[in-house]
């Protein structure tokens, strides 16, 4: 069979992806310099594996794996609480080292950024092959972790690219060789395409990448929606999703879970906990002025089986104290005082724009005031001293029984520096180091 050309030119543009290999166990790797080869998973403080190291994934060991049964696969696997702090730290250095070769980064989670570096090989006296290599050889040697690159001409292609050659790996995939690379990868290994479309394609004999790929246009058009659209445009080469720089500003919806042990029934703790999350998405859809429509209250019970219940709000809103009543009521259709619970969590949905419509719940203009005045008042102080210094009385069951954390504190936990208080600490990652005296 002949070879189909999607693109021309070999890079009508360069788009880079990097993806951090097991990051949070790269992290402990890199400043824990006594742990690096040897099989350790992060998410002690979950109960399940939260991440796994490649010396762990070799003998088995994968992640949402409850730890009991990890235990069981490697007799002597190293379990480590999450250090999100410290990985948050390594995170902003490699997109700061990314930066440092084109201004054009895109934060895409944690442990991925894609980059776009067309038109910069003039400026770097270097081929776009040589700058990807640069990059990655940057970001390993200063922060003592590995990444796998992709380069190629769109951003999807770009992060099939950094898949094919996992862990440290680097793929590029010109234009003229998208094909290739295609022709073996399975329909729901491409970026954006879920189970529902996976099954979709499966139905219409499409099994394979490529063979989405040269769907005619008009067939693509008139089975997909505008998404599965233009994920089969950038297959074929084309750049429809350019790489944004800016911090995002809009979300669809903002979720917060929490992860607790040991399980409980504990009904008033399970609400502390519940208020506590919903605490943090109001602040997260304050920041960006947004405000919800709809709310979802779940809970996670002991057998990692979830129930929940969804609830329209009145008015938008992003105060919780004004809805405490609902999600009690919320609270009380989901709750089984014979269940064990390991997790709660909120979802806010349908947030619009917020033109001081959170306050508008309010009959009384002079209490709606005071009301903005105070949620004002506690993001000025969550900015200053940390999130939930100032905390709803309904969320402070959990400063007395504890957060309720499985294993031991981080490191970084344990240790409070000169100028930090215990909810603020300085963006310093503690690295360890054996010295002999």
């Amino acid at each position: 069979m002949t070879e189909q050309l999607f693109s021309l030119h070999s890079w009508p543009r360069a788009i880079l992806h990097i993806d951090g290999d097991a990051f949070f166990t790269s992290c402990e790797e890199a400043i824990h310099p006594e742990l690096q080869g040897k099989a350790l998973i992060t998410g002690g403080e979950r109960g399940i594996v939260a991440c796994a190291s490649y010396a762990a994934k070799k003998l088995g060991v994968k992640r949402g794996v409850p730890l009991h049964e990890a235990r069981k696969i490697c007799p002597g696997l190293i379990i480590l609480p999450s250090d999100y702090e410290t990985y948050s730290l390594i995170s902003q250095r490699m997109f700061a080292i990314m930066r440092r070769f084109t201004p054009d980064v895109e934060e895409y989670s944690i442990d991925e950024a894609f980059a776009d570096i067309t038109g910069m090989r003039r400026a770097l006296h270097s081929s776009y092959e040589e700058i990807a290599a640069n990059m990655k050889k940057d970001i390993e040697r200063e922060l003592g972790i590995t990444v796998s690159v992709g380069l190629s001409i769109t951003k999807v292609l770009a992060k099939v690219a950094s898949k094919y050659q996992k862990p440290a790996g680097m793929t590029i995939i010109k234009g003229r060789d998208i094909a290739g690379y295609l022709r073996d990868l399975p329909a729901e290994k491409i970026w954006g395409i879920g189970f529902a479309t996976t099954n979709y394609l499966a139905k219409m004999g499409i099994r394979y990448a490529l063979e989405f790929a040269q769907l005619p246009e008009n067939t693509v058009r008139q089975k997909f929606t505008k998404p599965g659209v233009e994920i089969w445009r950038e297959l074929r080469g084309e750049s429809v999703y350019p790489v944004t720089n800016e911090e995002k500003s809009s979300y669809a919806s903002i979720s917060k879970t929490k992860t607790f042990a040991p399980p409980t029934s504990d009904a008033e703790y399970l609400f502390a906990q519940l208020m506590r999350n919903m605490e943090s998405a109001c602040i997260k859809a304050r920041r960006y002025n947004l405000a919800p429509r709809k709310i979802v209250v779940f809970l996670k019970k002991n057998d990692f089986s979830t129930t929940g219940i969804e609830a329209a709000l009145s008015r938008p809103c992003s105060t919780p104290l004004e809805f405490t009543g609902v999600i009690r009521e919320m609270f009380s259709a989901c709750f089984n005082p014979q269940e064990q619970y390991r997790a709660t969590g909120v979802v806010l949905l349908e947030l619009a724009p917020d033109t001081n419509i959170q306050y508008t719940l309010f009959d009384d203009p002079v209490r709606a005031e005071k009301i903005k005045q105070i949620y004002e008042a506690a993001d000025d102080l969550g900015q200053k001293f940390g999130k939930h210094t100032l905390h709803l009385g309904s969320s402070h069951l959990i400063e007395k029984l504890g957060k309720g954390r499985r294993g031991t504190p981080t490191v970084r936990e344990q240790t409070q520096l000169k100028g930090e208080t215990k909810r603020r600490h300085l963006g310093l990652p503690l690295i360890h180091i054996k010295t002999v005296s």
